[in-house]
């Protein structure tokens, strides 16, 4: 095996993985026997570090409703609640006035925005996004979609040509992803900040992708509002932010209509009610709010700003380097990229290989090495598409070789994964493309899965 596979363990620079949940967990092979599993679709959603369970686990007994309860653990609860709001604020080096809302999930955050545009504006938004964020704005007017770039320097020229020739000239919305979900690039979000504003437009960052691996400051990054998911930060499912300037959410109806958005109720004469909302982020939160999902979201904050991203960052390009240089002599592997090999990168790599259908190649990586990895389109249709040289056809059915079929394999990592699991991975890929699977597979609901034990 090339040396790189295994060159992670030997930079003494390199910190050791964050402890998470389920790093012990043990999975049984087709072959027989069982591995450790190996995560390596963290891009989806990472495993809670374990001092987030712990954490979670200490408040759970101290359960309580916050805001308006009298008891002690209502009052307990919401400051908790409260003081979760100040810290993501402070993860993310909000500006004074900037609001934070807690939502469920990147979606549910970027979809609260879109129900929040002022009347007449137009968004721009790039093919390449995440449907996340490439969907929202459908419904809430005119949409101009950016065709993919091949270069940051042509993203920033691309969007600057089509802010200024917008009409009419009105108000206008940039959304953009930190990092892809596809290729792991970085993109160029100061600058593209710096061309909306240019052109009396806002800029909304989905940070989905870039939060858990680099630091974020909506001041540096000088953007309007940032978004992001609890559960690629190491914290449990259910969970999310909005943050950013309050003007365009305090003026617009709230997202939903409840109690805890309403600060009064009062009946007409004619028999209907009026109501007066909040203007602040509980305008937007209405009913119970998931407390443990926003004190897990500020616990994960708090444990990755104490690990230090330039450490995290540092741990990650390693082994953004073991799997490139680990594949580098297989000319079967194939990566993807907009911006080129050598653009700086989260730990999030896109791959096909010859010969072999992605959703068969990854069934073998889990059946036969206990690893679990991404295939499809990653919830990025158009920017797969183009990677992949456009729509040449549908998934493919399970078995080697597919040179049609339309797919990818996605690896990704992040600051709990340990060595071993991507010098695994690097083995079982070059194994697999050389001596093809050990076992049998067939296409079930759309998905490849191993053939029963006896028909292998």
């Amino acid at each position: 095996m090339p040396a790189a596979a295994t060159a992670v363990a030997a930079e003494p620079s390199v910190r050791a993985p964050l402890p998470v949940l389920g790093r012990d967990v043990a999975v049984p092979l087709v072959t027989g026997g069982e591995v450790t599993y190996a995560a390596l679709d963290q891009a989806a959603s990472a495993p809670a570090l374990q001092r987030v369970w712990d954490d979670v686990a200490a408040y759970a007994p101290y359960y309580g409703s916050v805001h308006r309860g009298a008891g002690y653990l209502s009052q307990l609860s919401t400051d908790l609640f409260e003081n979760a709001r100040r810290t993501v604020a402070d993860f993310l080096d909000c500006r004074d006035g900037d609001e934070v809302v807690f939502t469920r999930s990147t979606t549910d955050s970027l979809n609260l925005l879109a129900a929040a545009l002022p009347d007449g504006c137009e968004v721009f938004v790039f093919e390449t996004e995440h449907h996340a964020a490439l969907l929202p704005w459908r419904r809430a007017g005119r949409v101009t979609f950016l065709d993919a770039p091949d270069s940051p320097a042509q993203a920033v020229a691309a969007l600057e040509r089509a802010l200024a020739d917008r009409d009419p000239y009105g108000p206008a919305l940039v959304c953009v992803t930190g990092a892809s979900n596809v290729t792991g690039e970085l993109w160029p979000v100061r600058e593209l900040a710096a061309a909306a504003h240019a052109h009396g437009a806002r800029i909304v960052l989905d940070a989905a992708q870039l939060a858990p691996h680099r630091a974020v400051s909506v001041r540096e990054l000088d953007v309007d509002w940032v978004a992001f998911s609890g559960h690629k930060l190491y914290a449990p499912f259910g969970s999310g932010v909005l943050a950013g300037r309050a003007d365009w959410l305090r003026e617009a109806e709230p997202y939903l209509a409840g109690g805890g958005a309403s600060r009064t109720v009062v009946r007409r004469a004619d028999g209907g009610v009026d109501v007066r909302w909040h203007e602040t982020a509980a305008r937007h939160e209405a009913g119970s709010p998931n407390v443990i999902g926003a004190y897990a979201v500020a616990s994960a904050c708090k444990a990755l700003t104490e690990a230090g991203f330039e450490a995290l960052a540092t741990r990650e390009d390693a082994l953004v380097r073991a799997v490139r240089e680990g594949l580098a002599d297989v000319p079967e592997v194939r990566f993807l990229s907009l911006f080129g090999d050598d653009a700086p990168r989260v730990g999030v790599l896109s791959f096909v290989v010859d010969g072999w259908n992605s959703s068969h190649f990854a069934a073998a990586l889990s059946a036969e090495y206990g690893i679990g990895v991404r295939d499809g389109l990653f919830c990025a249709h158009p920017l797969v598409r183009r990677l992949l040289g456009g729509d040449t056809g549908g998934a493919g059915e399970c078995g080697a070789p597919e040179a049609g079929a339309l797919n990818a394999i996605r690896v990704s990592f992040g600051a709990g994964t340990p060595e071993e699991h991507v010098a695994r991975f690097v083995r079982a890929v070059r194994e697999l493309v050389r001596d093809g699977a050990r076992w049998t597979y067939r296409t079930v609901d759309g998905r490849c899965v191993p053939d029963a034990p006896g028909r292998a």
